[in-house]
């Protein structure tokens, strides 16, 4: 009875202007709203335990409010705003509430018993066994506009499928569920594939370090085959990140199912891709079939003698440094001064989202206009970026879930305050499982790369842009890059956008290396005769060191010299054509040693706390410098290869449709979605998804798909794609599968220009003038004047580079512990009132010595001159 008492809303439950029901008239209240109450089907996502525009949860002075139709979670500030959006006016409160427990004649708490007040399923940190504190969870349905209360369980009163929807909902797992660590690895499947894989006995080796593409030699996003040690670049993702889908390629060509991802590999395994079975697998013998490629898997984060991280003292040492452990630290409160939580190996987006949000323009742009995000974010706004990001702004920087201790808790927190309930940060699991779904890794709950999920976060704040406003311009600069034949001498100077420099480790600056040698001997001896490490030496680098090898030329792989039409060796040299408003610098830190063990550079830098690189401003061609010829290598083509790009022409009515939906799921206009696949020639969702990039802002981007006429005639390319222009200037959809296939753009021009842009006869031109570049100024000529929007996203204009002078000030950096970004921590300082602050997960406090010298990523502003 006493249950069911509090859960019929007696004492704590309703709001101010709530309404309770008499039990006759419950049924006839419900009765006009019975429509729209649905019970959760499988493959809905319940949200009971946060809201969606805000960190309110049960525990929330105000509880959470469940809409009975969508299932979206809400705050008591941002319910109102869903049921005037949607016109839903059933929801389910859920409230939690928390009370001394009552005491017993000598004065300790009563004996503990199992607590049935108990029913909701909450992802809290609350200890539900605390000695001092009892819980008690309130449901009820609440009627808007009026707030009329219904108090739960109700089961005489309340027609039959309003108690099986409520049921429904409480008995409901978390969303998030499937993104617990201990569960993550249990639902990839076996591959039917790994216990009998075949491997060809081709004597390939893959060695430790400097990957790259079989094909294309694209350098990242790579995959070894185990069947024959091939490693090609994979698919290109949403996020603009990945690669050319050489090995889906390769894969079909042969057949041979099984990929695994490089740079993913680890004692506790790697990420496995059946291309059979299309989705992530698990090899139980991934160790034998790496083996068999020279990769020994089991001993990648080993040492020289065999002992593990924890093992290791200097290890230790770097843990203790960086979180400044050892020294009493006060606890920092109020407005940007809120941690979050760790959802298991999320430390690195939180040190990430820590740094973002204390920049000006991502304040102003997300929390600034969080009234019209709001307001204006789609029906489900769990699944809205610019939504997200405003809310994980807001609780940053609110500082309304980070409130100090009132004076009369303070004696009996310093008692015992892990029994009393405290704001302990936010969770950030909408906003992580939103921003990482479709990347294979971020999708995880393994440790990451801090350095890739920023330009993540930075791919999508560029594609979900406010308005004219863009945030993440502050970081984006013009890279030039002037490449010399070092035979000929001449030069090429090519310009490219980046939003991070990234600084190599001159090791062999180190100033200290008596004293490195002097402690290698040293622990060498103490090793072998099983005595205890001496303290850590640590190789004291100059930053000037450092900037010194990034101005320096580079050896071009693979140089192939337009003046010399051969293969030649070739040098590179990175300038700054213009200098962001905000650097960040990523010291690389991380290689593989030759015997596949990562390799961290336990080093430290004295990173300035004031920057000028004006020096390293880009001066463009000089006086007396011949550019090299603008030719392209020869192509070497296979047979087949006029016959398949024939094949990417389709009849309209073969189009993908499951491609199609793909694309219409977010959030492109369906007809634009089917012109994407068919000029794309049914190539999927991905490639596709590049082209509606390209031609989203044509007038005519949502028109209907209309063909004049179809074949194979000689005027097939033009009836395809539309007639060529007065100006003879091929439509960018033939160019674009020419391209595709490896061409370089200006023979695609030149041969369509020459052919009435018929694709047939334009690969017959191809072939028989593999070398020529006749009229090549003139198509470059043509290129500037019809593809401006190519040109202007290689070199941005006005808002998108914000240049200036190259001085800057530090106010942030990210540092890491561990021997991998695979694994280990992450730990965000940041400069706040004139004092750093460490935000270490949940904990953020003044910081007392804060190790400049050991990060990873550095955050400057620029100094106005």
């Amino acid at each position: 009875m006493q249950r069911r008492g509090a859960l019929f809303g007696m004492p704590g439950g309703s709001g101010s202007g709530s309404r309770k029901m008499a039990a006759g008239d419950i049924g006839e209240l419900l009765v006009p709203h019975m429509p729209t109450i649905r019970v959760p089907r499988s493959g809905d996502r319940v949200y009971k335990n946060e809201c969606a525009f805000s960190y309110d949860s049960p525990n929330s002075e105000g509880g959470l409010y469940v809409c009975m139709n969508t299932f979206l979670a809400f705050g008591r500030e941002h319910v109102e705003r869903h049921f005037r959006k949607t016109g839903q006016s059933v929801y389910m409160h859920l409230k939690r509430h928390v009370r001394e427990k009552v005491r017993g004649a000598s004065g300790g708490a009563l004996p503990k018993r199992r607590n049935s007040k108990i029913f909701l399923d909450l992802d809290t940190d609350d200890d539900l066994n605390s000695d001092d504190y009892e819980y008690e969870d309130e449901a009820k349905l609440v009627i808007f506009p009026d707030h009329y209360e219904i108090a739960l369980p109700n089961i005489e009163e309340l027609p039959a499928l309003v108690t099986i929807a409520c049921d429904a909902v409480l008995s409901s797992k978390s969303p998030y569920r499937k993104q617990d660590p201990d569960t993550w690895e249990n639902e990839l499947p076996v591959s039917k594939y790994a216990n009998n894989l075949t491997q060809l006995d081709n004597g390939v080796r893959i060695p430790p370090s400097g990957w790259k593409c079989a094909r294309c030699d694209l350098r990242e996003n790579l995959w070894l085959n185990l069947t024959d040690g091939s490693v090609l670049c994979g698919k290109w993702f949403f996020d603009s990140s990945g690669g050319n889908g050489h090995a889906l390629e390769h894969y079909r060509d042969l057949g041979y199912p099984l990929a695994v991802k490089l740079g993913t590999i680890t004692p506790d395994g790697a990420d496995v891709y059946s291309f059979q079975e299309e989705e992530p697998v698990l090899d139980p013998h991934l160790a034998k079939h790496l083996a068999h490629f020279g990769i020994d898997m089991l001993h990648m984060h080993g040492t020289e003698n065999g002992l593990q991280d924890n093992d290791i003292k200097p290890r230790v040492s770097e843990w203790e440094v960086i979180q400044e452990t050892g020294t009493k630290l006060k606890p920092m409160y109020g407005p940007g001064y809120t941690g979050l939580k760790n959802l298991g190996n999320s430390c690195y987006l939180s040190s990430v989202m820590q740094a973002i949000f204390s920049i000006p323009e991502f304040q102003r742009a997300y929390v600034g206009n969080l009234p019209r995000i709001f307001d204006y974010s789609p029906l489900d706004p769990t699944q809205d970026f610019n939504t997200q990001m405003t809310k994980l702004g807001h609780g940053l920087l609110s500082g309304q879930y980070s409130k100090p201790p009132v004076k009369s808790e303070l004696i009996e927190q310093v008692m015992k305050e892990e029994h009393k309930p405290q704001q302990n940060g936010i969770s950030p699991r909408m906003f992580k499982a939103f921003v990482s779904k479709s990347h294979p890794e971020f999708s995880s709950n393994r440790q990451q790369d801090a350095q890739e999920f920023f330009l993540h976060l930075v791919n999508l704040v560029e594609r979900n842009r406010i308005g004219s406003e863009n945030p993440s311009d502050v970081f984006r600069f013009l890279v030039e890059e002037r490449i010399q034949c070092c035979q000929t001498r001449k030069v090429r100077y090519m310009e490219r956008v980046d939003y991070l420099m990234q600084l190599p480790v001159a090791m062999e600056a180190a100033t200290n290396k008596d004293e490195l040698i002097a402690y290698e001997l040293t622990r060498r001896e103490a090793e072998a005769n099983r005595r205890p490490l001496p303290e850590l030496v640590r190789a004291k680098i100059p930053f000037s060191a450092c900037l010194q090898a990034f101005s320096e030329p580079e050896n071009v792989d693979d140089f192939w010299s337009s003046a010399l039409q051969a293969k030649s060796a070739g040098v590179k040299t990175s300038r700054f054509a213009s200098f962001p408003e905000y650097l960040v610098v990523q010291i690389k830190k991380f290689t593989f040693g030759l015997d596949w063990v990562p390799k961290k550079f336990d080093v430290s830098i004295d990173m300035p706390d004031l920057l000028d690189i004006n020096h390293l401003r880009a001066r463009g061609l000089q006086p007396g410098e011949e550019e090299l010829p603008d030719i392209s290598p020869p192509i070497v083509i296979p047979d087949d290869s006029k016959d398949r790009l024939m094949n990417q022409l389709i009849d309209p009515s073969e189009i993908d449709e499951s491609s199609v939906m793909q694309l219409a799921e977010m959030g492109f206009p369906l007809e634009a979605c089917r012109k994407a696949v068919y000029f794309t020639g049914n190539m999927g969702a991905e490639v596709a998804f590049n082209w509606i990039i390209v031609h989203m802002e044509e007038p005519d981007f949502a028109e209907p798909l209309t063909m004049p006429g179809y074949g194979r005639a000689a005027s097939a390319g033009a009836s395809v794609f539309g007639a060529t222009g007065l100006d003879n200037q091929p439509p960018e959809e033939i160019v674009a599968i020419i391209t595709s296939m490896g061409f370089h753009r200006n023979q695609a021009v030149q041969a369509l220009r020459a052919t009435n842009s018929n694709l047939e006869r334009a690969l017959d031109w191809i072939f028989s003038h593999p070398e020529s570049e006749e009229d090549s100024d003139f198509v470059i000529e043509m290129e500037n004047n019809a593809n401006a929007n190519i040109i202007s996203e290689a070199k941005p204009e006005g808002p998108r580079v914000k240049d200036g002078s190259g001085t800057y000030e530090l106010f942030a950096f990210i540092s890491h512990m561990g021997t991998s970004t695979m694994s280990g921590h992450y730990v965000c300082h940041i400069k706040k009132e004139g004092r750093w602050v460490i935000y270490n997960d949940h904990k953020v406090c003044a910081s007392e010595r804060p190790p400049k010298d050991l990060g990873y990523m550095y955050f400057y502003r620029r100094i106005p001159s």
